[in-house]
């Protein structure tokens, strides 16, 4: 493990996790590939995907991601140096954590990944009509048989995730490592308090998605001007906000102290968080990548730190 690495149950991953949401969308398997090279030649080695990546664009099935990362690891040949994450739970053919659904989308991931294990599977969403044994007899048997290293939890209470800690230490069955919250610096409730606390507690890694609220932390969505992003109604929203105002001028305050891009200041808050081991952010063009990968390299002070914090509440 490198000075930068953070544990993550047996797993070791580097400060930025990649966001794989983009790839087989606005990223075709070129641009895909690319920004996957620049990434691991700068120093990154967790990559985060889904079964479900991209069902949502029209004439995608679900599983676009997973194939573009599948296809990249089969020609660069270095599956045994990247983490791969990937999630069950919300493909359009297979959504909920039945037992039975749990073993035929692993298998479908394996597939389309082109690769015999998953480094740390999610579930992606919790499914409350499954009892919790029920899943994690399913996601212990994935352990067991070697198809998965490590499991971990999104989108689940603080009551499930806490309950389903308790079953895997009583039954000794596979317990979550990590949990990956929506968390970033105008959404901080999403994690924040009970969520948190049981993540703490029970020494479970974070892993927030949404790490940039959708771009908007980047700063390039200021009154007056127009980005051209599939993301851009969510993300250009918190300009409408007094605290998305506040949280820009506190990111460009900090970020010119340093000469570092606002991204990367958001990213380095994040990371400075109890629990945090890597914020995920996705690049749809290798220019993208360096303010993400700056993070391992950006301690903010106490003073920064507060400043943020107090913007963001």
């Amino acid at each position: 493990m490198t000075a930068t690495h953070k544990p993550l149950g047996s797993l070791s991953v580097s400060p930025l996790s990649l966001g794989g949401n983009v790839f087989g969308w606005t990223a075709d398997e070129a641009q895909s590939f690319a920004v996957l090279d620049a990434y691991v030649a700068g120093g990154g080695n967790f990559i985060d995907t889904a079964d479900v990546y991209s069902a949502w664009v029209p004439g995608n099935k679900g599983g676009e991601s997973e194939t573009v990362i599948g296809n990249w690891l089969a020609s660069r040949r270095n599956r045994s140096e990247v983490v791969i994450a990937t999630k069950v739970g919300a493909h359009p053919d297979l959504k909920g954590l039945a037992p039975a659904t749990i073993k035929s989308a692993v298998d479908a991931s394996l597939t389309r990944l082109r690769t015999d294990y998953i480094d740390l599977y999610y579930t992606h969403y919790d499914d409350e009509s499954v009892e919790v044994p029920e899943f994690l007899t399913a996601l212990d048997d994935l352990v067991r048989a070697g198809k998965v290293r490590e499991i971990a939890a999104s989108n689940i209470s603080a009551q499930r995730l806490e309950e389903s800690l308790a079953c895997s230490a009583r039954e000794g069955l596979a317990r979550y490592v990590a949990l990956q919250p929506h968390y970033n610096l105008v959404s901080r409730d999403t994690y924040e308090g009970e969520l948190a606390d049981v993540a703490a507690r029970h020494g479970l890694a974070a892993v927030p998605y949404y790490a940039l609220a959708s771009g908007f932390l980047t700063g390039k969505y200021r009154p007056g001007t127009t980005v051209d992003s599939a993301r851009t109604g969510k993300a250009a929203g918190h300009l409408d906000t007094d605290r998305g105002r506040r949280v820009l001028q506190a990111l460009d305050t900090v970020a010119a102290a340093h000469q570092a891009e606002p991204a990367t200041v958001a990213l380095a808050w994040l990371a400075a968080q109890p629990t945090v081991a890597a914020p995920i952010a996705s690049a749809r063009t290798v220019g993208q990548l360096p303010a993400l990968l700056a993070v391992s390299e950006l301690t903010l002070t106490e003073v920064e730190l507060t400043l943020l914090t107090e913007a963001s509440a």
